[in-house]
């Protein structure tokens, strides 16, 4: 399942506090967004037809829940970037971000953290 970059920021939302209505959701993003209330429901919408989404009408509004795990979704936006910029490797994707010094030393020490963890869980 395809999701923009905008349709993740109403997944966000929704991840976050759920059931919301259309304007419980442009509320949320109204402070980082300038969005008008018909581009989130639009974006509703389509989340809906894309089946990351469910809409439960309650009065004379629909409130709205995600379907999609953001687990889920993370995991595949994570194994897709793997695989179009580094074939797949997780090695060659920590080294490009190391040399261009964008790893800060509370990076650096989590790396080495998992890594021993990786190393026990092996052993």
């Amino acid at each position: 399942m395809q999701i923009s970059e905008a349709e993740s920021a109403v997944m966000e939302v929704l991840w976050q506090r759920q059931p919301l209505a259309a304007e419980e959701v442009f509320a949320a993003l109204r402070a980082s967004r300038d969005w008008q209330e018909p581009t989130v429901k639009t974006l509703l919408n389509r989340l809906l037809k894309k089946g990351a989404i469910r809409a439960t009408r309650e009065g004379r509004r629909y409130r709205y829940a995600p379907l999609l795990a953001r687990e889920d979704w993370v995991a595949r936006q994570s194994e897709g970037l793997l695989q179009r910029l580094f074939d797949g490797r997780v090695a060659p994707l920590v080294a490009h971000f190391s040399q261009r010094r964008k790893l800060s030393r509370r990076d650096i020490e989590e790396l080495r953290k998992l890594i021993g963890e990786l190393d026990d869980d092996r052993a």
